[in-house]
This record gives structure tokens, sequence and C-alpha cells, in this order.
């Protein structure tokens, strides 16, 4: 995530054969006007969306949750077949390489995001890719919570609306508000951006759909997929991923949108209750890659209920433990 690679945002092949395959996105329906380079302020919330079911609800907004229960990021894959480049997909991600818990409690580790109305006043953002950013008015407290590191992400989920609006380096200098780059995503829709696109992530997903979040740890049990890193990612993506980050290492073989597991050999049982909330969410959901960064660092959001000498425990587990997963026909409902 340190080491991004926008250099190339217009190169978004997918190839079939890293994988298991792809599929077609649904149709993804942009705010209107499209993007130029002047900032504006559109309110997401006039427009129109197409009606689906709700997903299965989850700790953190009343009445709102992340994504329809169809969603890829909600689908188990304990069941699913390992793909058959495994062994090459986690050799290259880093076979000795340690679990790392890339959060904490202090607010300063982590990735934050903070919940928002209505009453939230809209606001413009100017960016440095604005062809692939949704320009429309991003609802941004006084005082947000911005992610510590270069990244600089700025989460904001609407919990009326059911909207989560994301910004890659937000900053604010005299009065004006910037970023690298900007998503809106319609909660209560599987549409994804289209091809080719990033978001606030090199991999053009979401963020806060794959973060660890306390709120559903402290109820018992995390419901979707999780989000990791790997130092280099292959020129390519897959399903649902919509774009890929340009590396020109020789070992930029695993693809954005990789979906790997903590294989059920895994015994868990002597690990926290926390740990194993999270790991039994690694097994039955397992984790995409959605980003440059280290390796097998799982992304999470701050909070100060954290244990993090229990996180720490988690180092024990490697790249060996894990397998990449046959996704192969598996998209948005």
């Amino acid at each position: 995530m340190r080491a991004r690679r926008w250099f190339e945002l217009s190169l978004g092949v997918v190839v079939l054969g890293l994988v298991c395959g792809t599929a077609s996105a649904q149709a993804y329906s942009p705010p209107s006007p499209r993007p130029s380079t002047s900032p504006r302020i559109v309110d997401w919330r006039t427009f129109s969306r197409r009606p689906i079911p709700p997903g299965p609800s989850l700790p953190g907004a009343s009445g709102c949750s992340v994504f329809p229960g169809t969603n890829v990021w909600n689908m188990r894959i304990d069941e699913r077949p390992v793909a058959s480049n495994s062994a090459t997909m986690i050799a290259a991600i880093g076979l000795d390489t340690g679990l790392h818990m890339d959060f904490g409690s202090y607010a300063g580790y982590g990735i934050p995001y903070q919940l928002v109305t209505s009453a939230t006043p809209l606001t413009a953002v100017a960016f440095d890719y604005a062809d692939e950013s949704d320009q429309v008015g991003y609802p941004i407290p006084a005082s947000p919570k911005i992610e510590g590191d270069s990244d600089r992400h700025l989460l904001s989920w609407d919990t009326e609306g059911c909207y989560l609006y994301e910004l890659y380096d937000a900053a604010l200098s005299g009065g004006q508000w910037t970023a690298g780059s900007g998503a809106i995503w319609d909660l209560r829709s599987n549409a994804l951006r289209p091809a080719g696109w990033t978001s606030a992530d090199a991999a053009g997903l979401p963020i806060l759909p794959g973060l660890v979040r306390w709120d559903e740890v402290a109820a018992g049990a995390i419901l979707h997929a999780l989000r990791f890193t790997a130092p280099y990612t292959a020129r390519s993506y897959i399903y649902p991923a919509r774009h890929q980050a340009g590396c020109t290492a020789s070992n930029c073989l695993a693809p954005m949108g990789l979906r790997v597991r903590l294989k059920a050999s895994v015994d868990i049982s002597g690990f926290p209750l926390e740990d194993r909330i999270i790991l039994t969410a690694l097994k039955r959901y397992g984790m995409l890659l959605a980003d440059n960064g280290s390796s097998f660092y799982l992304t999470g959001a701050p909070d100060s209920h954290w244990n993090d000498d229990n996180l720490h425990l988690l180092q024990q587990l490697h790249g060996s433990d894990f397998e990449a997963v046959d996704t192969s026909g598996l998209v948005n409902g």
C-alpha cells in the first residue's frame, strides 16, 4: 500500500489464467455529469438506484448492511476448491512470511472510518486522477479521521442513505480538499466500478468491507472477507477487482482480487477468543488482495478495545498456512 503504482491507470486487462478465470461485472452507474478536473459539489444521494434485497445485518450501523448478502465480499468460500496455481501464488506473496495485523489499539495504526448522516455537509474534492474518480460531494466532518500513513485514506459511511465514500491521499490545504482518487459505493447495490478503474484502493475495490472491525469481533463473528496486501502484484486483476498497479518486478504474479483462505487443517483452538473470531473468518470467507504493501498484512480499523498482545500472536501463522481459492464463477448475485 506504500508503493502504489498509478502510472498505468489505463491498463486493466483481465487475465484468465492466473487464478481461475473472471466474470463480467454488473453495470456501474456513475454520477452525472462525468468527472472533470474542476471540483464540484453533487449530492450522490439524489441519484436513483435499483432496489436489491438488503444483505445480512452487521454491527456498526443500524439498518445499513455492507452490501447485499449476494455480494462476493459476503460469500463463504470454505467449500470452494483450491486454485490450481495456489502454491505459486502463496510463494509469490511470502511462504514463510508471518501474518500481520496492520491495526491495533491506538488511533494512528490502521484505517479508521467515520459514521456520517444526511446532516454532514457535502464537500467538493479536487482529484489528481479525476478521470477515474467520482466527482460528487463527499461528506467530510469538521475533524475527520484519516489514516495516519502515506496513503491517507478517508472513509465515510453514510448510515442513513447506506452509501460509502472513500478517498485516497486526502488532504486539506487552503480550505480546499484534495485527494489522489475517490469512489462512492451504494451499499445496497452489487455494482462494480468500470473495468480498468481504480478507487481509493489500487485494486478498484472498496476498503471498508474488508476491514477487521472491533464491533464485529465483539458481536462474535466476522461475516465477510477481509483485505490484505502484498509487496508485488501482477499486471492484471481478477473479479471482483477492477484495476492493477503496474508492477515491473520479476515476481509480480499474484493478481489484484486474489482470494486466499486459511487452511481448514490449521488448528486455531489455542488462540484467544478475539483471534479465533478473526481466524474463523479467514477460513470461511478468506481475504482479498487489494493493494500493494507488506506481505500478508491484514487491514483493520483502530479501536481502543483491541488487545495488541493477542493480535501479535497471529504472527505465528505464515503464508504456508494459507491457500489460494478457485473463484471461477464466484460473482455478485
